[in-house]
């Protein structure tokens, strides 16, 4: 197989097709694009595990002289006790806050002047730090992290000062906008005992109420090595990452990890419907989620027929309900489909549309239902299938293209549980995928008793 900087651009220029071709055509090019995958993994990633048990994924990538330097840690806002709702999160923002070889600000301060650029995320399952910066700044970057993962100070200011900016954050994203309160809703409705029905940010009165205690109760658990995925992505061999890693990260004490014991969900026996009017809502829109399997949870046989049937029912212009809902039919302005199987735990499969803002929003849902229906009975074309396949394929080919992109595909499924040959197979496994799978995926997903179904309209002011 040519070099990653060598199949790149024809690769995109294939995919760039995918619209304009026929089935014949598009099926050529996943066939060029899995013989060309099948000598040589996607990525060449190459990982190892150190003695205190932290795992260690080097993704070589000589184009330019920089690097992607990624610290996964597998817990989450799921993994949080009850009743501390946002200390997953609200450790995530303490991070910053200074060690005691770090003071306070110096850590992004430090980034920004060697010219890098850093961030952090906290979702469910797993919570992430990142810095990309020139290639001769990794060992910086190693020693900053494996610093922060065991020596975090934490002072009553530094907790309260910063509680108010989650508190603010919280505002911002969720309270000052109908469509996430009604997100929030609808989440918690899917699910009556899994802490995925809890906000990632947490509830209001309960992120009022962490303690310092509470935080570093949290850190101490669960921030160890056992409990850590380092990614770099870059140009560096795994030889010297390796080095860079035993020094600074094998230098950590390697206290147990604790346990994911997370309650599960129970049957869900019945549909639930959530509806919410707010007077800041100018258009109406519809949802539904369906309970799924994830990647590595339920009967994850389907996962990868579930990523295609998304983009087929709801993946753009082109997919099933943009096509019936908003060309054809003109009952609304977006119509959609999104799945994805990155959770520990069960996933879900949304679909979603939004009428006009005088719009019906019953007859919506009825046209969902039926596009659906039609599916299940009928299946989709082979021209369809392929389409959506060379899409998928190529989009994971363009992950090459970017360092931070290739590293958090890798972060994502290591995280939760997946290893490396699964991300290197993807482009195989989605290549697999036949209409009669995609039937039997829509068959075990599109049960009504397994949906909640969430409805956003205005409310006059008054």
């Amino acid at each position: 197989m040519m070099p990653c900087s060598r199949i790149t651009p024809s690769v995109r220029a294939a995919a760039q097709t995918t619209r304009l071709v026929g089935a014949a055509g598009l099926a050529l090019i996943i066939a060029l694009v899995a013989a060309s995958d099948a000598r040589a993994g996607l990525f060449n990633a190459q990982r190892s595990v150190l003695d205190n048990g932290l795992e260690l994924v080097v993704i070589p990538d000589h184009r330019v002289p920089a690097v992607t330097h990624m610290v996964w840690y597998r817990v989450g806002a799921a993994d949080e006790p009850v009743g501390k709702s946002g200390v997953a999160h609200f450790l995530e923002h303490l991070m910053f806050k200074g060690t005691r070889n770090v003071p306070a600000g110096d850590f992004s301060k430090l980034v920004a002047r060697h010219g890098g650029r850093e961030n952090a995320f906290t979702t469910q399952d797993y919570t992430g730090y990142f810095q990309t910066v020139a290639r001769q700044h990794l060992e910086l970057m190693m020693r900053l992290e494996a610093d922060r993962m065991r020596n975090l100070v934490l002072s009553q200011k530094a907790v309260d000062t910063e509680r108010e900016v989650v508190l603010e954050e919280r505002r911002q994203r969720t309270d000052n906008s109908p469509g996430a309160l009604l997100s929030e809703q609808v989440t918690a409705a899917q699910f009556l005992a899994h802490p995925y029905r809890i906000p990632v940010i947490g509830w209001e009165h309960e992120i009022r109420a962490l303690s310092i205690a509470d935080v570093r109760s949290f850190y101490d658990r669960h921030y160890v090595p056992g409990n850590v995925v380092v990614i770099v992505a870059g140009d560096v061999t795994a030889a010297e990452v390796g080095r860079l890693a035993d020094k600074y990260y094998g230098a950590i004490e390697a206290p147990a990890p604790m346990p994911r014991l997370r309650p599960q969900e129970p049957k869900q026996i019945a549909m639930r419907r959530v509806e919410y009017s707010d007077p800041r809502v100018r258009q109406p829109s519809w949802r539904r989620s369906y309970l799924a399997p994830s990647f590595v949870a339920g009967a994850y046989g389907h996962a990868y027929a579930l990523i295609v049937l998304s983009d087929i029912l709801g993946g753009g212009p082109t997919s099933l309900l943009y096509r019936t809902l908003v060309v054809e039919q003109k009952i609304a302005a977006s119509a959609g489909a999104y799945y994805s199987g990155n959770n520990t735990d069960q996933a879900r499969f949304f679909v979603y549309a939004a009428p006009p803002p005088n719009g019906d929003v019953a007859a919506v849902e009825n046209s969902v239902d039926a596009v659906i229906d039609r599916l299940i009975a009928v299946g989709v074309t082979e021209e369809e299938l392929a389409r959506s396949k060379a899409s998928l394929v190529a989009s994971v080919i363009y992950a090459r293209d970017g360092l931070t992109r290739a590293a958090r595909i890798f972060g994502r499924a290591l995280a939760i549980g997946r290893t490396i040959e699964d991300v290197e197979a993807w482009p195989g496994r989605i290549e697999t995928v036949t209409g009669e799978d995609i039937k039997a995926a829509a068959r075990h997903v599109f049960r009504k008793r397994r949906s909640v179904t969430g409805v956003l309209r205005p409310r006059p002011e008054g």
